[in-house]
């Protein structure tokens, strides 16, 4: 079985967690903090391998986790990075978000790489929190947690020529005769059942090459899902060109030829409008029967004048094969190369704005509140709520961003829930007039400080160390 499509879970590594510690020497009793920092996690990247052909891979595993970073330790030694994830993927892989259907990335290239999930950062140790005023901080950060998320991976083949056409057309035997490939051919409907790959050798070897493609299962309907078109429509939307390959002899039900064509069109116009506008040459399969001989003027007549260039071929006897794949290649020459599928926009929080400290709240119900930010939201999963001291530290800085005064101007009462991230909070307002009022005292205390030092004619940091 062919297999172009996954879906995947991927989990990058968390942050480890900021050390609490404080140094102990002999002669050194108030050594001091020096908790270090937690290593941040690993990276989870998709990396195309020129040697995959197929998602086969992904039927047998389906998650996918990262290294976290290891936790920081005492001296102030920072925690060892967890490693990087990467996942190989073949080429002409797209990958979208399982959750919103965002296009993430096109891989296309060998050896292209893309991040699908970030790692977290590092919590910081106790080192980091010492101040003149708070020479002892016993409170560290918790790692952050990695991104986690589900993707879908949809592979499209990378080939410069599409055969397109009803079963039974000769599709397979026309790639069979201008190429290695050796698909299964025989006399009944949907013979070839998954998508086949031919490189197409011109001049010999050493010559000129273009890779071929036979799209199996376009029937009448198939860009709504009738028959196997559906699953395979995908992969000729990278090509350059379309080989139209019409049975001359309109089959055993004795079909008319033009209105095969008219119908595969119709299905590719369906399935995407700019399938249909893609560059087509007819071969008009199966001379070498009565049947096709005594149809090849009508039909060369009727394609001829909508535009189109004809070939009549003969793909069982290979007769007019040369003479359609040297035209082939002539308009390969003069055609652009395929475009890779462009990620859609998307809001990315830069290192600028994470400074300026992006934030909003609003009331989503009578007693629930939600917070949101690319900072709020870090700091909050990076703090230990169960630490009176970094509980203290979170209280200040929903202080000093504003939020607090945010969420009383929405009429946030005590008891009420506020979510920021994944974390639910109880609004407390005691604790913040009190952290208020600790604020306001060292305000008073620095204001004191510094007059003294400005009549001593001396830095206010040298009186608070004296």
């Amino acid at each position: 079985m062919f297999y172009d499509r996954a879906k995947i879970y991927v989990k990058a590594g968390d942050g480890g967690n900021g050390a609490i510690s404080f140094r102990r020497e002999k002669y050194v009793p108030f050594g001091g903090p020096d908790g270090g920092d937690g290593g941040d996690g690993g990276d989870v990247y998709l990396r195309v391998d020129p040697h995959l052909n197929t998602l086969i891979a992904f039927k047998y595993k389906q998650h996918f986790r990262a290294e976290r970073g290891e936790s920081g330790q005492g001296a102030k030694k920072t925690g060892k990075r967890g490693a990087h994830l990467y996942i190989d993927v073949p080429p002409g892989t797209v990958v979208m978000d399982d959750e919103t259907g965002r296009v993430l990335a096109d891989l296309v290239h060998p050896g292209e790489v893309v991040r699908v999930a970030r790692g977290g950062k590092g919590g910081l140790g106790n080192a980091r929190f010492a101040t003149a005023t708070r020479q002892a901080p016993r409170m560290a950060e918790k790692g952050e947690p990695g991104e986690e998320r589900w993707i879908r991976l949809e592979m499209k083949l990378i080939a410069d020529v599409g055969l397109v056409g009803l079963p039974n057309a000769g599709k397979s035997t026309l790639l069979a005769a201008s190429s290695s490939a050796r698909p299964k051919i025989a006399d009944y409907p949907f013979t070839t059942i998954t998508p086949m790959l031919g490189v197409v050798e011109i001049g010999g070897p050493g010559g000129e090459t273009f890779v071929m493609a036979d799209i199996p299962g376009l029937i009448e309907g198939a860009a709504e899902g009738v028959g196997l078109g559906h699953e395979f429509l995908r992969h000729i939307e990278r090509t350059r060109l379309l080989i139209h390959v019409l049975d001359g002899s309109g089959g055993l039900e004795g079909r008319d030829p033009l209105e095969d064509f008219r119908t595969i069109n119709e299905e590719l116009a369906a399935y995407a409008p700019e399938l249909a506008e893609r560059p087509q040459i007819v071969a008009i399969n199966k001379i070498d029967l009565p049947e096709t001989q005594a149809n090849l003027p009508r039909l060369t007549e009727a394609l001829t004048r909508e535009g189109y260039e004809v070939f009549p071929i003969s793909a069982a006897t290979t007769e007019g094969v040369p003479a359609l794949l040297a035209r082939v290649l002539e308009r390969l020459r003069e055609l652009p190369s395929p475009q890779v599928v462009a990620p859609q926009e998307r809001r990315v929080y830069t290192l600028e704005e994470t400074q300026e400290d992006w934030w909003e709240a609003e009331r989503i119900s009578r007693h629930h509140f939600v917070v949101r930010g690319p900072k709020i939201e870090r700091i909050t999963r990076m703090t230990d709520f169960g630490n009176e001291e970094a509980a203290e530290r979170y209280q200040r800085v929903l202080e000093a961003s504003g939020i607090s005064a945010k969420l009383e101007e929405l009429g946030i009462q005590p008891g009420d829930v506020v979510h920021v991230a994944d974390v639910e909070l109880i609004w407390d307002e005691a604790a913040l007039e009190a952290e208020r009022q600790e604020a306001a005292a060292q305000r008073r205390r620095k204001t004191r400080r510094e007059r003294m030092a400005a009549r001593l004619g001396i830095d206010p940091d040298e009186l608070l160390e004296r």
